[in-house]
């Protein structure tokens, strides 16, 4: 009886850890490199993360950076005379000439389609004069534009340096930057490129591999790849369906084939898996009395069996979270200056119909172990009313018995 009640308490302990029973199902994504992160481009959501925050080697998706900050900084008409210096670095290059004069249009062109080096050199050195200022000048710019939070760029092709270093989720950040420019969206995507230099007449061949159609995959609009022995294998991958437009960030593996399949798994989860939410401009949430509007639409992704729950903090910020508690996004709200009352005939005021509804995951277990302890409580008590009723019997019989004998 007593290993029959632990076992029954066991049970009942368990029930009572929803959040194993109801856990995220996200194990069906096999990621093999070391740092990714899924991003919505629209409103800049990891939908998915693993070490996105873990400063790594970024080797040629730095191209990404040095590209959208010349678009923005420089002339693409104008002609740069490419220097010695450019033209001695290492790996890969479109065998650019001391003295050549080329575009600034088609050095970007060629940095980004055949990833060369020495055309990521003469522009660093057209735009700021040498690559030490260009390095600072970019850094600012990522900071004070895109918003990063852990980069540092010291080259603007990537070749390994100990202090040239970004994350996952700021390559994410810098590349939803850039995809807001047209310009380098053209770019971006470009397959073949007919390139007649100096010394070379050839035609690029884009080396992202789902840009260039190896792998084909709907909805591709653009990719950045790299590689250095000390970074591995990274890749920078935009794709779009129906109206939705997401960013793959892949980071470090040492096999050639992974940074792809990883990005195929991403997308696909990506695509299939979220819905759109949209919280109207004007609404108003209200915080120990006081309230705090929504001063532009705010749209956010849930995964389709999610439900949304929205907190505000004192400072006016809404954290939205799905059903495991996790934040999923922040938008910083309004303060409303007059009262509630007068706010409410002016403003919707938000219904909580998202944040309200019982969250079933968390309910059920805690209803069947109620149910169960009921259960077992009930048979205990019955167990001892029987017990009482017969010990009741046995010393009536035994009075009886000693009565009959006296």
């Amino acid at each position: 009886m007593k290993n029959r009640s632990k076992f029954y308490f066991l049970i009942i302990c368990l029930l009572l850890i929803p959040q194993n029973v109801f856990a995220r199902e996200t194990s069906d994504l096999e990621i093999g490199s070391e740092a990714v992160v899924l991003m919505d481009a629209a409103t800049g959501q990891i939908l998915y993360g693993k070490n996105e925050t873990k400063r790594m080697y970024p080797a040629s998706i730095t191209k990404i950076a040095t590209a959208i900050y010349a678009i923005e900084k420089g002339n693409l008409q104008d002609f740069v005379i490419v220097s010695e210096n450019a033209t001695n670095v290492i790996g890969t290059t479109v065998y650019l000439e001391p003295g050549e004069k080329v575009t600034l249009e088609k050095l970007i062109i060629g940095m980004l389609v055949n990833s060369g080096n020495d055309a990521a050199i003469a522009i660093a050195e057209h735009l700021d004069g040498t690559v030490t200022n260009f390095s600072r000048n970019l850094n600012r710019f990522l900071q004070e534009k895109v918003g990063v939070t852990d980069t540092n760029f010291t080259n603007p092709h990537g070749l390994f340096a100990e202090n040239h270093y970004t994350t996952a989720k700021d390559m994410a950040l810098i590349t939803r930057y850039a995809m807001a420019n047209e310009q380098f969206m053209h770019y971006f995507q470009i397959k073949e490129y007919e390139w007649d230099g100096l010394s070379w007449d050839t035609t690029l061949h884009n080396h992202h591999r789902l840009v260039k159609g190896e792998f084909p995959y709907e909805g591709i609009t653009g990719g950045k790849n790299g590689f250095v022995n000390e970074s591995g294998f990274t890749l920078v991958t935009t794709a779009e369906r129906e109206g939705r437009s997401l960013i793959v960030v892949t980071m470090n593996t040492h096999l050639r084939n992974v940074p792809y399949t990883d990005t195929l798994q991403l997308l696909d989860y990506g695509f299939d898996n979220f819905q759109e939410h949209t919280i109207p401009q004007g609404t108003v949430f209200e915080k120990n009395g006081e309230e705090f509007i929504v001063s532009e639409n705010i749209e956010y992704l849930t995964l389709h069996e999610d439900t949304a729950h929205y907190e505000v903090n004192h400072d006016g910020v809404l954290h939205i979270k799905n059903d495991d508690n996790a934040v999923l996004a922040t938008f910083p709200l309004t303060p409303v200056a007059q009262p509630a009352s007068e706010v409410a005939e002016s403003a919707s005021t938000l219904v909580a119909e998202e944040s309200s509804p019982i969250n079933w995951k968390v309910m059920i277990p805690i209803v069947i172990s109620i149910c169960i302890v009921s259960f077992f409580g009930w048979i205990t008590w019955r167990r001892w009313q029987i017990h009482k009723k017969q010990r009741y019997v046995n010393i009536n019989s035994w009075t009886l018995e000693r009565l009959n004998r006296k």
